[in-house]
């Protein structure tokens, strides 16, 4: 690694989980495996909604990009991570880390704002069924795919600008799996005041932002539900919003005990470890909470395989 005036950088450590020799292969196998399971099963989830007409509905629009944005997050960090196991390198250069973060950042904030919008679309779904196709028009729709896009881009493009006019001296060692906004921010050895407000500020308002919209359409939609008088009738309006609770119940909650064991453990590798909840398993387990109890989408999937081996 090489440095001028402090500034110029080549390159950065990534050091992962183990420094042990022979526990690469095991990472290795496993993060492989969980990687091509996220791929594939998301992309079935698309291609599900994509070939069955039953499924073009908001619902399953939103679902698909979801599954295609679960998809870029995971492959964002995994197969850096594996091409440096396989080819028993930490390296990455500083334009491949700052690439990494910008992507990341982008993903990471489009996968809440998208659960957002899905929460707005089963309260119109359920607390006003007979008005539910007029207002979740295709034009809405659109708008609701784009604009979280748009506020993504932006904010992304913002903190990794900011993180280009910090300097770094002597320590180049990222004690994770890939370049993290707050590791980077914390290796640097200049003022980082600013980089520091701006973080927080995004992480509360694109955070925060969208659990509280999550909140509100859940309270409207729990109230809703006690106001209908069958049990079979609460009992339907309840499993067709179950999956996305249990998406955004481990989405939240995983990134709650990423917070959680860092702070209490203030190790950087426990930070490493509680990452991979919120970066792959949860991706990884998206299609499964969204198939499994899901009949319409268990036939589109059933349908799909039927397609392929004709």
């Amino acid at each position: 690694m090489e440095t001028d005036n402090d500034t110029q950088i080549l390159e950065f450590l990534l050091l992962g989980f183990s420094k042990q020799p022979e526990s690469q292969p095991i990472i290795f196998g496993l993060f492989c495996s969980m990687y091509l399971i996220t791929v594939f099963g998301n992309l079935l989830i698309i291609l599900a909604v994509i070939s069955d007409y039953h499924l073009h509905i908001p619902m399953y629009f939103f679902l698909s990009k979801l599954s295609f944005v679960d998809i870029c997050f995971t492959s964002t960090t995994i197969p850096k991570m594996l091409w440096n196991i396989q080819t028993q390198s930490k390296a990455i250069t500083y334009e491949g880390c700052i690439t990494q973060i910008y992507f990341l950042i982008l993903f990471a904030v489009l996968d809440m704002l998208l659960l957002t919008v899905m929460a707005y679309d089963r309260f119109v779904a359920i607390c006003h069924p007979l008005h539910y196709t007029v207002i979740m028009n295709p034009r809405l729709c659109g708008l609701l795919v784009l604009v979280p896009w748009i506020m993504s881009v932006l904010n992304s493009l913002l903190q990794t600008l900011m993180m280009m006019q910090l300097s770094f001296c002597t320590n180049f060692e990222i004690p994770h799996f890939f370049c993290e906004l707050n590791q980077m921010i914390q290796l640097a050895c200049s003022d980082t005041f600013l980089n520091t407000i701006v973080m927080y500020f995004a992480a509360a308002l694109l955070c925060g932002g969208p659990f509280f919209g999550i909140l509100c359409s859940y309270s409207k939609i729990v109230s809703s539900i006690c106001r209908i008088s069958s049990a079979q009738g609460k009992y339907k309006a309840f499993s067709t919003c179950a999956s996305h609770l249990s998406v955004v119940s481990l989405f939240y909650c995983t990134m709650l005990g990423v917070y959680l064991s860092s702070a209490a453990a203030h190790s950087s590798h426990s930070s490493a470890t509680a990452s991979v909840m919120y970066t792959v398993i949860t991706p990884m387990l998206n299609p499964f909470i969204y198939s499994l109890r899901n009949k319409d989408m268990k036939r589109a999937l059933k349908a799909l395989f039927v397609k392929g081996r004709m």
